[in-house]
């Protein structure tokens, strides 16, 4: 006896300290989180999150990609070489055997006038896509934000049963020293003692059981928001006024707004829609595709020259004119010129072309490629119709089971909420009458049994009340934080 004395003792210092520490925790500079708080930390700590926002900003590439793929393309290059042996002078375009060197610039430019709307419907296809992306990304924050909020609700529930818990141990602390005074006297006998002292055991297993659910409660919304796990946490209490009456919405109401508003549906959609078009773009391959190129070319040569006048002299024409009898020959001048290299400047000035045609590609005969891409297209936009459609199923039956499960849990609160005002007058009374001595302590145990587990049921079938309306809310897109 002494030794079961010794150990309850110990377990209730120990029980005590840990609710001293929880009760404590607002003058250790442990701050009060709201929910909508803790639903922020975890968006701007998650990384599936990001990651998928990061998935949607390349799915906007790619659609910004598309619409650019309209514009015309423009590309220059230019070149410098060395030439040795037998090779065609850029110049003149004539065979020369020696060593010179060789220069070109240019700028080709080209766009598609017509490629079976191939171009616009990418546009259609990959806007669908990144709007897809956008609501997938929405989709991961409304999945973590009811996570969040499960655990938050789970840590609020397993305070209050800890609380009851910790109540329910320390009526019985007082019991059980009420009777060691009365069994000191002699008025009671020792059994009753030993039957409290039983109960206060196990009050003291299920506080401590509590607490630790309570903590790993508490570590398990820490790690949802990604931040370091904190025994003291404080989260902001919930307003019991939300049950004064059932949840005003019916299931296929609620469904009838998930449709509009939730974005998982919203994804579902656009994926097919974007399946939908990307068939659209691979039936444009069997048509020709026309576009419209230019080019503007130069070149220079070193070997390139101009002849360039230099002496003037006096040469014979061949004619004669007679002088008294003498014929004098007849003289002209005539104009010397040199070879002179062509500056490379003046080169690439002189010898700008130009170029402005039509090219059309006309599809005959692709290895069936095309074919194919059309099969595999139709394909994947029937399966993204089907996911679709299977998405608004599966959301529908959640729903239903949802809505089901609100109402349950509603209506069990109100039974339990008559069964634990019922239980509390019943134990109240059994206390006066054991206090008095007129009923044992096994019919004593019994009413107070039956009070501490209506007061646990009616605690957690309320907080399973919050969350199913959470729920609902979530899936009609007026989730409130």
């Amino acid at each position: 006896m002494q030794a079961l004395v010794k150990k309850t003792a110990i377990g209730l210092v120990i029980v005590l300290f840990a609710v001293k520490g929880i009760s404590q925790t607002d003058t250790t500079g442990a701050a009060t989180l709201t929910l909508k708080q803790c639903v922020d930390r975890a968006l701007s700590n998650n990384i599936p999150v990001k990651q998928t926002g990061l998935l949607a900003d390349a799915a906007k590439a790619d659609w910004q990609q598309a619409k650019a793929n309209l514009l015309p393309d423009v590309n220059g290059g230019w070149g410098y070489g060395w030439n040795q042996g037998r090779a065609i002078d850029p110049f003149t375009n004539t065979y020369i055997n020696q060593q010179f060197a060789s220069s070109n610039v240019g700028v080709n430019a080209g766009i598609t006038l017509f490629s079976g709307l191939q171009l616009q419907n990418l546009i259609k296809q990959t806007g669908y896509a990144y709007r897809a992306s956008e609501m997938e990304w929405q989709q991961s924050k409304d999945k973590l934000t009811l996570d969040v909020i499960l655990a938050y609700l789970t840590v609020l529930n397993n305070e209050d049963t800890w609380r009851i818990m910790t109540e329910q141990m320390e009526v019985t602390r007082r019991q059980v020293e009420r009777m060691e005074i009365l069994v000191e006297k002699g008025v009671n006998g020792s059994y009753l003692l030993s039957d409290l002292k039983g109960q206060m055991a196990s009050d003291e297993i299920n506080t401590i059981t509590a607490y630790n659910a309570l903590q790993t409660a508490i570590l398990q919304l820490s790690q949802l928001m990604n931040i370091p796990y904190n025994k003291n946490i404080q989260l902001e209490r919930i307003s019991e006024g939300t049950l004064l009456e059932v949840y005003p919405a019916t299931a296929e109401q609620v469904y009838a707004s998930s449709l509009e508003n939730l974005a998982q549906v919203k994804a579902v959609d656009l994926r097919a829609k974007s399946a939908a078009k990307s068939l659209s773009v691979a039936k444009s391959g069997y048509y020709p595709s026309l576009r419209l190129n230019g080019s503007l070319n130069s070149n220079y040569s070193s070997v390139s020259s101009s002849l360039s006048p230099t002496t003037v002299t006096e040469v014979e024409t061949g004619d004669y004119v007679t002088i008294n009898n003498i014929k004098n020959p007849v003289l002209t001048q005539q104009q010397n010129y040199a070879p002179q290299k062509i500056s490379y400047n003046t080169q690439m000035k002189n010898n700008v072309g130009t170029y402005v045609g039509l090219s059309l590609n006309i599809p005959i005969f692709n290895n069936l490629r095309v074919t194919t891409n059309v099969k595999k297209a139709k394909l994947n936009s029937r399966y993204a119709a089907y996911e679709a459609e299977q998405t608004k199923v599966v959301l529908k039956q959640n729903i239903e089971k949802s809505h089901q499960d609100m109402i349950s849990a509603y209506e069990k609160y109100k039974a339990l909420l008559e069964q634990v005002n019922q239980y509390k007058e019943s134990f109240r009374s059994a206390e006066i009458r054991f206090n008095l001595g007129t009923i044992v302590s096994t019919e004593y145990l019994i009413t107070k049994n039956n009070y501490d587990r209506a007061r646990l049921n009616l605690t957690q079938t309320w907080y399973e009340y919050i969350f199913r309306t959470r729920i609902l809310d979530f899936y009609q897109g007026k989730l409130s934080l």
